[in-house]
């Protein structure tokens, strides 16, 4: 088959490798749609560490059951031929975070693209237990967008953000956008969005958010102006820097809660005592379980949550170029869908 291969900082090429052999209990997926993650930008340029060369890159996927291992029978759902997505977050199924519902946080977890070979080839293989059904009416474009809709799904169970509450959003990348439409799900309306993308500004006006650019205006005053002063009751983290964490912390109500879930740096000082004195919560937020996962792709079989306005579509063989179009300026796309199977 035909893959497109991380072999090194801001190196992909197309090879050609091996079909997988779907083991007991796997299945084969001939792949439709790999969408293009925020967290595999930074492999790209070789700032994650468990991104090493050569690598398949590609976690975000749909397509149809190409072959099955032994032990899958006894599954209408997954038959040859079958239309599927699936959780790349390939977890034991035994130890006490999974028998509770937090997969997550499994020790023995493993992603597709970083300790498993990805999607951004022909095919890929996985557990049965982690593939599911897509309905008739879901496009295999839309069932691409599953597990990163399953990210802000998780986000937002996390912030616990009420109706009436004001809800504060540093950076509009794919994840802000599907954190942004899960808060609108539980019925929160008043989102600040901040980042410094016009196109990105423009797509969460579109869903409903009150846009700030920090180069435009004063993120501060903004917030202030907006608040009355009081803060916001949630402030959420999609960027993972440093001074992106201490404005959450800094406009965060007394008694209010900050949500992290950018990993774009490993560490940060942060205003610990205000955080105390003021009872502010802090919460990171990895991944999703499986419960986050089926909510998405109900949400999204809903129409509850979508960005097909604003994905396109390239052949894999142009997946290097994307990469770097992402790094730079890629005007008002928020999802980069590649085509493995012309």
């Amino acid at each position: 088959m035909k893959a497109l291969v991380y072999e090194g900082p801001r190196d992909m090429k197309m090879r050609e490798a091996e079909v997988p052999a779907p083991e007991v209990g796997e299945v084969l997926i001939k792949v439709a749609y790999s969408g293009i993650c925020g967290s595999e930008l930074s492999g790209y340029l070789g700032h994650n560490a468990l991104r090493k060369p050569p690598l398949i890159f590609g976690h975000e996927f749909s397509g149809t059951i190409a072959a099955i291992g032994e032990g899958v029978a006894g599954r209408p759902d997954l038959l040859i031929g079958a239309r599927v997505t699936a959780n790349p977050l390939v977890t034991c199924g035994r130890c006490s975070y999974c028998l509770r519902g937090m997969q997550q946080l499994c020790a023995e977890r493993k992603l597709l693209s970083a300790a498993l070979p990805g999607s951004n080839a022909e095919y890929v293989k996985i557990p049965a237990t982690f593939v599911y059904a897509l309905p008739d009416h879901v496009s295999f474009q839309q069932g691409a967008l599953v597990e990163p809709i399953a990210c802000g799904v998780r986000v937002a169970e996390l912030a616990a953000a009420k109706p009436g509450d004001r809800v504060l959003i540093m950076g509009m990348g794919p994840i802000g956008l599907f954190i942004l439409q899960a808060l609108r799900v539980y019925g929160v309306r008043d989102v600040v969005a901040v980042d410094l993308n016009k196109d990105r500004l423009e797509m969460a006006e579109a869903l409903g958010a009150t846009a700030v650019h920090p180069k435009e205006t004063d993120t501060a005053e903004a917030i202030r102006a907006m608040t009355g002063g009081a803060g916001v009751q949630v402030a959420i983290d999609a960027v993972g820097s440093a001074a992106t964490r201490r404005v959450c912390v800094e406009h965060c109500a007394p008694g209010g809660k900050v949500v992290v879930t950018g990993l774009h740096e490993a560490e940060s000082s942060l205003q610990v005592n205000h955080m105390i004195r003021q009872e502010i919560s802090l919460s990171g937020s990895f991944a999703y379980s499986a419960i986050n996962f089926q909510t998405a792709l109900r949400w999204l079989s809903e129409g509850q949550i979508d960005l097909r306005d604003w994905t396109i579509e390239a052949p894999l063989e142009a997946g290097q170029e994307w990469f770097e179009k992402l790094l730079g300026n890629p005007g008002k796309v928020a999802k980069v869908l590649l085509r493995p199977n012309a």
